[in-house]
């Protein structure tokens, strides 16, 4: 039997980030992890890139039933304070759209830096290791049955993430510890995801596959994103449409805005008085791309002249162009979405350590928790900075 004062389960992004704080304190840190590789998704994150945080970090980023559990640990570990560690490990980043930093090389640089972080706070992780079972003993011990042996800890941190990319050993695991342990964990669904057509759509909207345009996106609850929109084989993908995912529920339409920066009514009267008689077709083609106009629009109405167009008609559409309404499918579902909506639930926990209220020594870092942020580094962010709050406590 082989105790140490802290196990950590998990060597992803808050698991990771939670053993060196805790090492540096001079914490006996074991992470126990089944990958071959820690940080497996932060190695595939932005496109090999990770967009490791946002510089603009806010609670109303964050997704949780409770709004108000994510402010403690965001205020104590801000975005700057990492960018500072990626600045001490000589790691080169650039800003994108909307204050997104991702690594001007590789996401292999973060991994390096959180692994060397461990190894500098004597923090030791152990890849390759399957837990078979979790107790806690009467004298307040963890002990962790494992396929490497036994071992026992005073304090036991879950940081096994949620169940997004499956193909990377996502698992309901971490779920399953807190309800051994009595802790209420709320239902699960997929979260910046692409949504998948019907059927009948599929057939028209198909060609589209690859075009992509600028957009603002409405979901029913009147949440809102401006950013591109992608049309791709099995349905509709993008930031906008990633962002929007996290507030929509299936069998709700959603609403598209393909012309945020232009007022239709307007350009339509002026295109009418400047050249009555070009074709629809000809002056919505210089404001979208010509396939996507012939998809959304019959083709009688597009061969019209615009002096040809009734009131009516010019008011479908301008309806059409910023208000299209699109009632999917579904989403791609955990294979490709990016985070877990829903988890452990955060009225269980402390949210100054993210401690159990009832089972004194288990906490909870990372996604696994019932915290979920938009695209854009956040999720990221909401690892360090609850990663760092649960080592700074145990």
């Amino acid at each position: 039997m082989k105790h140490h004062d802290v196990i950590i389960i998990g060597a992803g992004a808050a698991g990771l980030m939670c053993a060196a704080t805790a090492g540096y304190r001079g914490r006996d840190v074991l992470v126990l992890d089944n990958g071959k590789q820690a940080g497996r998704k932060i190695l595939i994150s932005g496109g090999g890139r990770c967009n490791f945080t946002n510089l603009k970090v806010e609670p109303g980023n964050f997704i949780c039933a409770n709004p108000h559990f994510v402010k403690s640990a965001l205020a104590r570990y801000s975005s700057q304070d990492f960018i500072e560690l990626v600045e001490r490990h000589g790691i080169e980043y650039h800003q994108r759209d909307h204050g997104q930093l991702f690594c001007n090389d590789s996401a292999k640089e973060i991994v390096t830096m959180l692994m060397t972080e461990c190894e500098w706070s004597g923090a030791q992780v152990q890849l390759r290791t399957d837990i078979l079972s979790i107790t806690k003993q009467e004298d307040g011990l963890f002990m962790l049955e494992t396929s490497k042996g036994a071992y026992s800890c005073e304090s036991l941190v879950v940081a096994t993430g949620g169940l997004s990319m499956p193909k990377l050993g996502a698992s309901p695991f971490g779920y399953q510890i807190a309800e051994q342990f009595g802790l209420k964990v709320l239902p699960t669904h997929a979260g910046l995801v692409p949504f998948t057509w019907h059927s009948e759509q599929k057939q028209k909207f198909e060609p589209l596959s690859g075009i992509a345009v600028p957009s603002t996106i409405t979901a029913k609850d009147g949440t809102q994103f401006s950013e591109a929109l992608l049309f791709t084989h099995r349905g509709l993908s993008g930031p906008a449409i990633l962002q929007i995912s996290n507030y929509w529920q299936p069998g709700e339409s959603i609403s598209i805005n393909l012309l945020p920066q232009l007022d239709a009514a307007e350009a339509l009267s002026e295109a009418l008085a400047n050249h009555p008689k070009q074709s629809l077709r000809n002056t919505l083609s210089q404001w979208l791309p010509k396939r996507l106009v012939e998809v959304l629009f019959d083709e009688v109405l597009l061969n019209m002249a615009l002096n040809q167009l009734v009131h009516a008609q010019r008011d479908q559409v301008v309806d059409n162009l910023h208000n299209w309404q699109l009632l999917m499918n579904g989403t791609e579902g955990y294979r490709t979405a990016e985070v877990t909506l829903g988890g452990v639930d955060t009225n269980e926990l402390s949210s100054k350590d993210m401690q159990s209220k009832k089972v004194p020594g288990l906490y909870f870092a990372g996604e696994v928790m019932d915290v979920s942020g938009w695209l854009g580094g956040f999720n990221f962010q909401w690892a360090w900075a609850s990663g760092v709050a649960v080592g700074l406590a145990v």
